[in-house]
């Protein structure tokens, strides 16, 4: 059962595709959900240059066709269907053979009415150069479809092997045209307020840490700390694991394995307590005492996590201060461990040592 499992953890959604699938299947788990896409797609369906490539496409006769995503490969078609080139983009096709960049493209090209003569299981663009370079390129003609930006180094290694290549620039990314919400999320990362942030792709990842900026070691640093980082393949997770970020990436590179993933290892992450009696579950922003979530205010989890942070230990009112969202003095923590107590519904999970501070009544950890 998965419904509830992610109860008090906050997830990021980066994705602007299937963003609003990715909510669903989030929330229906229980998740505190931020959404801020960080590009957006810019399809280039009535652009010069897509057409001006379909009709190199179409002239060259190409012998070998690269498709790299089954979105990027649906939409070139649609736009050859748009200008009345679709009949000969697909018989130029026809002739050459197809080498697929994974399943999703298979798809596309067999929605097509085409069939792919390869495809890489890894769903890199590196299997399909490395494939293509051992089978002999000199003198063959390439069409490759890109993906969201220019495959320069793929392109130029093909060239300098001897190939003729037509690059198809069917989509590009950008930054979509308020970048407050992903600035926001970036903020949120850097200050501990997210569990784990989900990417989809590597440009994704590139607009992520371009948009934190002067915040971007804060960013990392929290990926480092404790905040997942979960992409769904390794092409995706490559720019963060270039920075020594660490990341999760599922066995099958699928948004619903992603989700799996997420669900399966934040709760794996949470700390587990025996404290007077009950089972606590520290998550972010909402504690499960013997299964059940108790949402808590910010200052009220900053408190129990800190004081779960050294189970049984004494924790003076000034270090719980510290660990405040705004730091205060003793006062103030007095306040919420009071409040704190009463969201737990019971004052025996938190025992006051007197001019000491306070601490978790533990039994045993688990």
């Amino acid at each position: 059962m998965t419904e509830g499992a992610l109860a008090g953890f906050t997830v990021a959604v980066t994705a602007e595709r299937r963003r609003g699938e990715m909510t669903a299947l989030l929330e229906r788990r229980g998740a505190r959900v931020v959404s801020a896409p960080a590009i957006t797609i810019v399809p280039l369906i009535d652009d010069e240059a897509l057409r001006a490539a379909t009709e190199a496409c179409i002239g060259l006769e190409p012998h070998l066709v690269v498709a790299t995503t089954g979105f990027g490969f649906r939409g070139w078609l649609e736009a050859a269907e748009g200008w009345g080139l679709g009949d000969s983009l697909r018989a130029s096709l026809n002739g050459a053979k197809i080498i697929a960049r994974g399943p999703k493209p298979c798809g596309a090209i067999r929605a097509a009415g085409l069939s792919e003569d390869w495809a890489a299981r890894t769903e890199a663009s590196e299997e399909v150069l490395e494939r293509l370079l051992a089978d002999g390129v000199a003198g063959r003609r390439i069409v490759v479809q890109e993906h969201g930006e220019p495959q320069t180094g793929f392109v130029n290694a093909l060239r300098a092997a001897g190939a003729a290549v037509v690059e198809v620039p069917v989509y590009r990314w950008a930054l979509p045209p308020d970048v407050t919400p992903v600035r926001r999320l970036t903020e949120q990362v850097a200050a501990g307020q997210i569990d784990a942030v989900t990417f989809t792709s590597a440009p994704a990842v590139k607009a992520f840490l371009r948009v934190a900026g002067d915040a971007r070691a804060d960013v990392e640093g929290a990926f480092r700390g404790g905040t997942l980082a979960a992409c769904v393949g390794p092409v995706t997770a490559a720019p963060l694991i270039e920075r020594d970020v660490p990341v999760v990436t599922p066995e099958r590179f699928r948004l619903g394995a992603l989700i799996k993933l997420v669900t399966d290892e934040l709760p794996r992450r949470a700390l587990r307590l025996r404290v007077a009696g009950s089972t606590l579950e520290v998550r972010g922003h909402a504690v499960l005492i013997d299964g059940a979530p108790h949402a808590l205010a910010p200052v009220a989890m900053a408190i129990l996590s800190a004081l779960a942070r050294r189970p049984g230990a004494v924790v003076s009112k000034e270090q719980l201060a510290a660990a405040l969202p705004r730091g205060n003095d003793g006062h103030a923590v007095d306040v919420a461990v009071a409040r704190l107590r009463a969201a737990l519904g019971s004052g025996g999970h938190i025992e006051t040592v007197i001019k000491r501070g306070y601490r978790l009544r533990v039994d045993e950890a688990s």
